[in-house]
């Protein structure tokens, strides 16, 4: 179906960000605001069906962290089961010298790594590299990468680099410079006169209040199936979903009728993808599911007409219990699934959910290595 800027686009205001005021959130994504999965699956494979339509064979696919890694992925599922994806991150690595860090200069958390070992053959096999974000604004974050990338991999010589963003707010004179650095643009929907920093400033808006979190008597089983490929290290899309869905089918075999008819399911932070396929699975077994995903975006909440965040909660990271992470317009809901590939569901961040979502029974964090911590 086409979209349109009405279907995508909404105005929030950031908290804490003095080099960007407005964040613009898609109501569809599952990332800010709860969305049944389906719909979002929809929307992100439209953009692999459209870049599968002009570069059928372009087999890498990047994709950036935290909000693109979702959209990425189901990209580049249209463009075959052999292409080979990876996204960036903002996590911490050993390896050294095996990753290429570049900036987002507008963003709340600037420094971005991509794991580049391999990637010079992963380059050399494909005509066509193509780079997936959720919006492009001005394209200085891709310029940064595209000359990171061309001054360590001469494989690129003569290959194009894709921009594919489900919006694009780009002028034609920042497309003209991304051109001169060897860039294409596609996206869904092109913005025209968004009025973003202004519709921002109009709004009172308030940070996310921390919530305590309430105990939790977790229970431990592990799953029988094999632990989800990184794509952060790269994985071709084929053995990435295929893995993806093992998980989600055995969550649901072994824990399914324990699920009321209608449950939230959650990614967290960069791990947004596998949550999209299990509630997918849920919601064609007939449950009623809402997806969205923890974040480490500080945004406005307000009450104000039209205003896409209306409530939220900060909390520790399912990865680093020092680190703050956010979710927004929580609703009622009778289940709760995490799906996390956090190591491990030890820094409190569950038990602030339960609170937060005001639940204390149907509580389940599912972790991609199989394990599953519930109530």
């Amino acid at each position: 179906m086409p979209y349109t800027q009405q279907d995508l686009l909404r105005v929030a205001r950031r908290v804490n960000n003095t080099k960007r005021s407005y964040l613009l959130v898609n109501p569809l994504q599952a990332k800010h605001i709860p969305v049944p999965p389906s719909r979002a699956l929809e929307m992100m494979g439209a953009l692999g069906d459209r870049l599968a339509e002009g570069w059928p064979e372009a087999r890498l696919v990047i994709g950036f962290a935290e909000t693109a890694t979702a959209i990425g992925a189901a990209a580049a599922e249209r463009l075959g089961e052999d292409c080979v994806y990876l996204h960036t991150t903002r996590e911490s690595f050993s390896g050294g010298q095996a990753w290429l860090h570049f900036s987002e200069e507008h963003s709340h958390a600037v420094d971005h790594a991509l794991w580049g070992e391999g990637l010079g053959e992963r380059i050399a096999r494909s005509p066509q590299v193509i780079l997936v974000d959720d919006e492009l604004s001005t394209g200085r974050t891709l310029r940064n990468m595209a000359a990171k990338l061309r001054e360590r991999y001469p494989q690129l010589e003569g290959r194009e680099l894709i921009a594919a963003s489900l919006l694009s707010r780009v002028s034609p004179e920042d497309e003209a410079r991304l051109r001169e650095a060897g860039i294409f643009c596609v996206s869904l929907v092109r913005l025209e006169g968004d009025g973003a920093e202004e519709t921002a400033a109009r709004v009172q808006a308030r940070e996310a209040e921390e919530v305590q979190g309430r105990a939790l008597h977790l229970r431990r089983e592990v799953l029988d199936c094999a632990p989800l490929p990184d794509p952060r290290l790269g994985v071709p899309i084929g053995r990435y979903q295929a893995a993806c869905q093992q998980l989600a089918q055995s969550f649901a075999a072994r824990f399914g009728q324990k699920l009321p008819g209608e449950a939230v399911v959650l990614g967290s932070e960069e791990c947004m993808y596998p949550a999209l396929v299990l509630g997918a699975l849920l919601e064609e077994r007939g449950l009623s599911v809402r997806c969205h995903a923890t974040t480490r975006s500080p945004i406005g909440i307000s009450q104000a007409p039209g205003y896409p965040i209306t409530g939220g909660v900060r909390l520790r990271s399912f990865y680093d219990r020092d680190r703050t992470t956010y979710l927004y317009d929580l609703s009622p809901c009778s289940a709760l699934v995490v799906v996390t590939d956090a190591p491990a569901c030890n820094t409190g961040a569950l038990e602030q959910l339960a609170a937060g979502f005001g639940i204390s029974e149907t509580i389940f964090c599912l972790q991609g290595d199989g394990h599953v911590w519930y109530i």
